[in-house]
């Protein structure tokens, strides 16, 4: 029993060291930090000039295109990565897999690119 307590007291020693250092980095800003607030500091827009329109306005469906083609493509190197640590491991059936899924990948992406959704104007 004393051996598996003592097998846990470098990971109690971690979460003490960790607990400390976050509550002086919660608790040393309060205390060194200036308190002069001027007008600008506190603010809620810090662009320069006053906020004009509503903020709930439509936005242009370009956009919208544009963070799904991000999101596609983020996807993309999420499952090609893995794919090319164990590519000797997936065997043909693996590759050919791969090449499907880069093949409708590329032809949604050509699709968008004929429509003009990456075109700004």
């Amino acid at each position: 029993m004393q051996a598996v307590v003592a097998s846990y007291l470098p990971i109690l020693i971690f979460l003490g060291i960790a607990t400390g250092l976050a509550a002086i980095m919660i608790v040393a800003p309060m205390l060194v930090s200036p308190r002069n607030a001027t007008k600008e500091k506190i603010s809620p827009y810090e662009c320069g000039f006053e906020p004009f329109g509503n903020a709930r306005g439509k936005f242009d469906v370009r956009f919208y295109l544009v963070s799904i083609l991000f999101i596609i493509f983020d996807l993309e190197v999420a499952f090609l990565f893995p794919w090319a640590v164990s590519f000797k491991e997936v065997g043909h059936f693996g590759f050919w897999s791969m090449m499907i899924f880069l093949g409708v990948l590329t032809i949604g992406f050509i699709y968008e690119w004929k429509k003009g959704a990456l075109e700004w104007e």
